[in-house]
């Protein structure tokens, strides 16, 4: 059963110094946290931290206001069937606030007395606050061959601990469960190996999680800045949809489908929030103050088949119903400077496979099968209602560019941009084909000409790469590419909003 309780640290500091034979006791009931601190779903009131123990127990969570020395402390039971992680909710939090917290594992109710495992937040300003927001977003992890060097682990998160951010965007691929994990890389380094065949079950799915958060760079940055994950094709299987998500390593006459499988892996591992009238539900929207309203889409759960023709009298669907419909309605009733939609898949690069199987993307481009017609119903919605300062922020093409899109004409008002990033590490796949039915103009590419002159690990992390997000207190936008070698590839010109 949570508690909510509040607690003085300094009082319970003397208390416990008099208890040593009751701390020990305590002591010997606890067990580790195995793969770090998350905090996640910051809003200006809320937050969700996780954690994962090696065994059935209690986890305990305190949170503290930097300014305070009271802290709230919840706790909740850890069981076998969500493989020993745990979540709690802390509500009632103060707006544009910087708080620490804390978690342990078995024990009792009283707070951590000596380096106990922990990490720092601040919440969101309100949404009349014209506060500056500094904001990370990327995808495309351990894939491609291309996992934790033996030395470096993934190289790029401890580049980005070395500042602090709002939050930071996982616009997914943050697994690749359908792809292994070798002691030798794609680049020839030495790598931590992980699995050698796709995950299929519950407990695989698990493994490949655990894997890429063992990473301690990805730990500490994790435990610091507050996170909102999005899930992508590699978080189940390459390209999958309701229709389409059978492992291909599965030739029998009846394959199980893997989404509703990879779906609990996702939530068992990421600090999201669980409905019961819901449960299945990751589109969402996060208010950052004056400046920024961020509309997270799911591109995965309801969409048609990725091989189906996307007809006039019969267009395909992306999103689903109610996921579009509830897009274009909070959209138009937002008031944020800028609104960011976030999508795992690009707009105008086409992506996924040539003939039957179809394109995984809102681009067609030389084929029939992508998701356009949804995209320019969105559009010409969006250029009605007057909506302007749009900006897509996408990932899956395994690097990095910037976009502006006129799609109703040259000399249009409505205009949108689209900056995509990655991979934070992951093979390198430029693809400098563009859709031209929004008609794009390129603004930066970011890529190796010719990817398989890359040789080695120190070459390829020149390429892989973070997208980053800054908004003064006057709304002025800039974008910038930071690589995993602590470079910043390319800054745009600032974006006044209209």
């Amino acid at each position: 059963m949570r508690t909510l309780i509040r607690l003085s640290l300094r009082a319970l500091a003397l208390a416990v110094l008099s208890t040593a034979a009751s701390a020990l006791r305590g002591a010997e009931e606890r067990s580790p946290i195995t793969h770090g601190l998350m905090v996640g779903e910051v809003t200006q009131d809320a937050a969700v931290v996780w954690a994962r123990s090696d065994r059935e127990t209690t986890m305990h969570a305190w949170v503290r206001a930097l300014q305070s020395d009271t802290a709230l402390h919840q706790q909740a039971p850890v069981i076998a069937a969500h493989d020993y992680t745990g979540k709690l909710v802390f509500r009632d939090l103060e707006p544009d606030t910087a708080y620490q917290y804390a978690v342990r594992f078995g024990g009792d109710s009283e707070p951590p007395r000596h380096d106990p495992v922990s990490g720092s937040f601040r919440t969101a300003p309100v949404p009349r606050a014209r506060q500056p927001v500094r904001f990370l977003w990327g995808g495309d992890l351990a894939g491609q061959n291309v996992c934790r060097d033996a030395q470096e682990g993934f190289p790029i998160f401890p580049q980005l601990t070395r500042s602090r951010w709002d939050f930071f965007l996982a616009l997914g691929d943050m697994i690749h469960a359908d792809a292994p994990c070798e002691h030798r890389g794609k680049y020839g380094n030495v790598q931590i190996p992980g699995r050698d065949s796709a995950a299929r079950s519950l407990a695989e799915f698990w493994t490949v999680w655990k894997y890429t958060r063992l990473d301690r760079g990805l730990q500490d940055f994790l435990a610091r800045t507050p996170y909102f994950p999005v899930w992508n094709d590699h978080e189940v299987v390459d390209d999958f949809g309701p229709l389409h998500d059978t492992s291909a390593a599965r030739a029998v006459a009846a394959p199980e489908h893997l989404l509703p499988i990879g779906l609990t892996a996702f939530f068992d591992y990421n600090p999201l929030l669980w409905s019961q009238d819901r449960p299945s539900r990751l589109y969402r929207s996060v208010r950052w103050g004056q400046h920024a309203e961020l509309f997270l889409l799911d591109t995965r759960q309801y969409r048609d088949a990725n091989g189906a023709e996307d007809r006039q009298d019969r267009p395909k669907t992306l999103l689903g119903r109610e996921q579009f419909t509830w897009l274009k309605h909070r959209l138009s009733n937002s008031d944020a400077t800028w609104k960011f939609i976030i999508s795992s898949v690009p707009l105008a690069v086409p992506t996924g496979s040539q003939g039957e199987k179809g394109r995984d993307g809102w681009a067609s481009a030389d084929q029939k099968s992508g998701f356009e017609r949804e995209l320019s119903d969105l559009t010409a919605f969006m250029r009605s209602e007057g909506l302007k300062n749009i900006v897509w922020l996408t990932a899956n093409a395994q690097f990095a560019q910037a976009l502006r899109f006129r799609p109703f004409s040259p000399d249009s008002p409505f205009v949108m941009h689209e900056f995509t990033s990655g991979p934070l590490n992951a093979g390198l796949l430029p693809n400098r084909t563009l859709d031209a039915s929004l008609r794009p103009e390129r603004l930066f590419i970011f890529g190796p000409d010719n990817p398989t002159k890359i040789k080695s690990f120190s070459e390829a992390k020149e390429w892989m790469n973070v997208g980053a997000i800054e908004i003064d207190e006057n709304g002025l936008l800039t974008c910038r590419i930071m690589t995993a070698t602590g470079r910043t590839a390319w800054t745009s010109e600032p974006l006044q909003p209209r």
